[in-house]
């Protein structure tokens, strides 16, 4: 299978899996969730559906249990939706890079304090300058 080929099912299964989550789902274990990327094996019949819970550790694993309990209920939601042949199996996992990119921020604002420098606004040109143009 072609890896354009690939990148659209992933693409349609993120876009529908959202959804699902979105407006049909009712479970209460289900937390502030969202999907960030789907991966696809070269026949696609397997879907890793990585995903990000704004929550506590605690919450987060409560949310990722719950979605690895309906991962059957959401493929069969997701039948309808596809026009593919094999509606890939589902599996759910836990994606950290929300989680990493805030603390690489924090760190360099931590840094960026320590240093001394200050955030400075855009320096804006003269009215004389924006009137040459």
């Amino acid at each position: 299978m072609s890896g354009r080929r690939r990148q659209q099912v992933a693409d349609l299964i993120r876009d529908e899996v959202s959804e699902i989550l979105a407006y049909e789902m009712k479970d209460p274990r289900l937390g502030m969730v969202s999907i960030t990327r789907v991966e696809m094996s070269p026949d696609l019949r397997y879907a890793t559906i990585f995903a990000s819970v704004f929550a506590d550790e605690a919450e987060q694993q409560e949310t990722m249990q719950a979605l690895s309990g309906a991962s059957g209920y959401v493929r069969r939601l997701l039948a309808p939706r596809l026009r593919i042949r094999h509606i890939p199996s589902l599996q759910f996992r836990l994606d950290h890079s929300m989680a990493h990119a805030d603390e690489i921020t924090r760190t360099l604002n931590t840094l960026k304090q320590e240093s001394g420098e200050s955030e400075r606004p855009l320096e804006q040109p003269d009215d004389a300058e924006r009137n040459d143009h």
